[in-house]
């Protein structure tokens, strides 16, 4: 499970303006942009860049997943890379966690990726995650944005950039495995977290979306079915927020077994490198580019998720399991994504499980002690990644202890 989590995120002109800016404005909605030709910058450079400035952790950390919100217009894009700061003050070198476009332009340079084969003695990225090298832990993080486009007068901007540092226990993120949990269908230690209003009997009410509607569908992402639990979960938490978009700008997706709203979301989390829907990082930017304040982190315990649901915010998260583990599951996963609903009296979670071969079979209740082991594992697990997506009006659950987690 996660120990140790700290989340934190950069947003507004106050939090921009702290970061090292090369050829970048913050504008007055409080967004970092490029800046253009009429206007005076402190830096002059042949791209538009943006570092933060050295975050402490104060734990040694081993992985590191980013969140943003950022606004890309047809034909721009985002690249953001991370490096981080060892224990003997060195720095590794910046490695690349996103290009980011949310229009996905395949005649275009702005094609939706995250970058294979980074790895050197520091540290390697497997899709959306930072893994520290054994024995490379790290204090401090820096995060670049470099901003880019490829024909015409609009320009990329960022309107929330962030990430969560975590290290995670018996882990051993150098063994060449990525870590578990993005998606496809295939006893550890308490947090003792101050007492907060619980959520028991409380259950929201989630649109039920299967994802098993679109199997062997869109090949070209994915192919449906078991690949799709991620977005398909997204498309469920837009659904509660009345996100997803109308019944006429759905109307052109081809959806044969119903849906498009899923098909819709799927195409929006797309990562070409990957190869898959799963990207956790992806699907919280997907969610923030359709009107949510969405970010990825890990929680410590089921007990933090009831803090989530009291506050009426139903979470996405991902979990792995052998069939013995979880039988009323009905299947094993090395990596699910589904949405924790809520919960009934005795504490069992009330879960939207897109895994079901229909709608009408998503609501479903999972033993609290074997759903929490599923999603807390480390080794072939998330270690308690959840994805946050709630409109900005809708205040976050306050959150407990000195590492915010939220």
């Amino acid at each position: 499970m996660a120990r140790h989590v700290q989340f934190g995120a950069v947003h507004s002109a106050e939090g921009f303006a702290r970061g090292t800016h090369a050829g970048t404005v913050v504008d007055d909605a409080g967004r970092l942009r490029p800046a253009r030709s009429d206007e005076s910058v402190a830096v002059a450079a042949p791209s538009s860049r943006w570092i933060s400035d050295a975050v402490e952790v104060g734990f040694p950390a081993t992985e590191a997943i980013l969140s943003w919100h950022a606004i890309t217009p047809p034909g721009t894009w985002v690249r953001l890379e991370f490096s981080a700061r060892r224990a003997d003050g060195s720095w590794t070198a910046w490695f690349v966690l996103a290009r980011w476009s949310e229009h996905d332009d395949a005649a275009a340079a702005a094609r939706r990726t995250t970058v294979s084969g980074q790895r050197d003695a520091d540290a390697s990225v497997h899709a959306d995650t930072f893994v520290a090298a054994e024995g490379r832990a790290f204090m401090a993080y820096r995060i670049r944005a470099t901003f880019a486009r490829d024909a015409g007068d609009a320009d990329a901007s960022l309107v929330t950039l962030g990430a969560m540092a975590s290290a995670l226990d018996d882990a051993d993120p150098d063994d060449g495995a990525a870590p578990g949990g993005r998606g496809g269908i295939d006893t550890f230690d308490t947090f003792d977290a101050p007492e907060a209003p619980g959520a028991r009997g409380i259950a929201l009410d989630v649109p039920r979306f299967s994802q098993q509607l679109h199997r062997g569908a869109h090949l070209e992402l994915g192919g449906g079915g078991e690949a799709w639990c991620s977005p398909t979960s997204t498309a469920m938490v837009l659904g509660f927020w009345d996100r997803l978009p109308s019944a006429r700008l759905l109307a052109g997706i081809a959806a044969p077994n119903g849906d498009p709203q899923v098909v819709w979301a799927a195409a929006g989390c797309f990562d070409h490198d990957y190869g898959g829907t799963g990207n956790w990082s992806f699907n919280a930017a997907f969610a923030a580019a359709h009107g949510l304040e969405a970010f990825v982190t890990r929680l410590r315990s089921l007990d933090e998720a009831e803090r989530f649901i009291a506050a009426g915010i139903p979470l996405i998260a991902s979990v792995s399991f052998t069939r013995d583990e979880l039988p009323e599951a009905g299947y094993v996963t090395a990596g699910h994504l589904l949405v924790i609903a809520g919960f009934a009296a005795n504490g069992d979670v009330v879960v939207n499980d897109p895994a079901a071969p229909e709608n009408a079979a998503v609501r479903r209740s999972y033993p609290r002690a074997a759903f929490e082991r599923a999603w807390l594992r480390s080794v072939g697990g998330s270690g308690g990644v959840v994805y946050v997506m709630r409109p900005a009006e809708v205040p976050l659950p306050a959150a407990p202890g000195e590492e915010r987690n939220w």
